[in-house]
């Protein structure tokens, strides 16, 4: 643990304890799968598109064959990535930017004439980089209870839909699956769709809280850390599933792997046709991933690491997701007007 924290510590990373693959580098994101695959040669049935507006990169990969989610180890749908490399610092400007993009990105996955929605804030509120959707469930403008004892507020209801909005906890603080809880309520409710916020895992520090995603093919919670728990997806609920998230976490043995692919990398050019180099050159990614796994293994196997300013990233990124959604769902709602309701 004193080596794993010492690491951490020098490229200025919080060690979070959770629950870690230990097969394969995981991710959340669509993207970094499509990239790890892409190195054993071409996918079929994955067509990518890319877009760039003042800094911010748009990328869609949709998944269109079941041979091609296998793959990529991602169910079939559409992607949609979202990188502002200057999201972790704080730039107002590009906050603004963010918000509408993410706002249109999320009324186009939005289904025709859905009236009514349910937000499902996933994750752990008494860990700050798992909090993300609790975090955004809080500063949402909910308005089924409005519709029922104040109609007034919403000035008869026109362009607003009824929301509603839940933070159903983690298991192993509720004893109870977080498919169970939503599937229980989405019988009950019977929302148009549902839309679930959670944190992710990244493969590569360079997305590490630089990325926004949405997909509507649903989401699998815990699966980027090796966590997993039963989908929420239009399988089990029976309704159109939106999942919108932020990496906020990577897993150890990827910073180490990475660090040491850039020592070596630095050291070829410093003294070519070394021994070191030549024996690192015959393993694959995958395979100096598993051997710096299988080194840290008697340290901390369930190691994953988050940056040192993720408690003020995770209250930014939260306003941001949570005012672009108000936008999104309610479209008599202005981005003043989301100033004013976005807690």
């Amino acid at each position: 643990m004193v080596i794993s924290w010492n690491a951490a510590r020098r490229v200025r990373l919080k060690p979070c304890h959770l629950p870690v693959s230990r097969s394969s580098p995981r991710t959340d994101l669509a993207v970094e799968a499509r990239e790890l695959a892409l190195r054993e040669g071409r996918i079929r049935g994955v067509d990518e598109e890319r877009e760039e507006h003042e800094g911010v990169v748009i990328r869609r990969v949709r998944v269109s064959t079941q041979v091609a989610a296998r793959r990529l180890g991602k169910r079939k749908g559409t992607y949609i990535t979202i990188e502002a490399p200057g999201l972790r610092r704080r730039d107002f400007d590009l906050e603004d930017r963010l918000t509408c993009i993410v706002a249109e990105e999320l009324k186009r996955l939005l289904p025709e004439r859905a009236e009514t929605a349910l937000v499902i804030g996933l994750g752990n509120e008494h860990v700050t980089a798992d909090a993300l959707g609790p975090m955004v469930v809080n500063r949402l403008f909910v308005t089924r209870h409005l519709f029922s004892y104040m109609p007034e507020v919403l000035g008869g209801g026109e362009g607003y839909r009824s929301i509603a909005a839940l933070a159903p906890g983690v298991l192993g603080l509720t004893g109870i699956e977080t498919s169970e809880i939503v599937l229980g309520v989405v019988e009950r409710l019977k929302p148009d769709v549902v839309l679930a916020v959670d944190a992710l895992a990244a493969r590569s520090l360079e997305r590490l809280h630089r990325t926004i995603q949405l997909s509507d093919a649903g989401i699998q919670p815990g699966a980027g850390v090796g966590n997993h728990r039963k989908a929420i997806d239009q399988e089990t609920l029976g309704v159109p599933v939106l999942a919108i998230g932020v990496p906020t976490v990577v897993d150890a043995a990827t910073i180490a792997s990475d660090a040491i692919e850039l020592v070596f990398r630095e050291l070829g050019r410093q003294v070519p046709g070394n021994a070191a180099n030549r024996l690192l050159d015959q393993l694959t990614s995958q395979e100096k991933w598993q051997l710096v796994r299988e080194v840290l293994e008697p340290v901390d196997q369930n190691l994953v690491v988050a940056p040192k300013e993720v408690d003020e990233f995770m209250e930014n990124v939260a306003y941001l997701l949570a005012k672009s959604m108000n936008v999104a769902l309610h479209p008599a709602m202005t981005f003043e007007d989301a100033d004013l309701v976005t807690h």
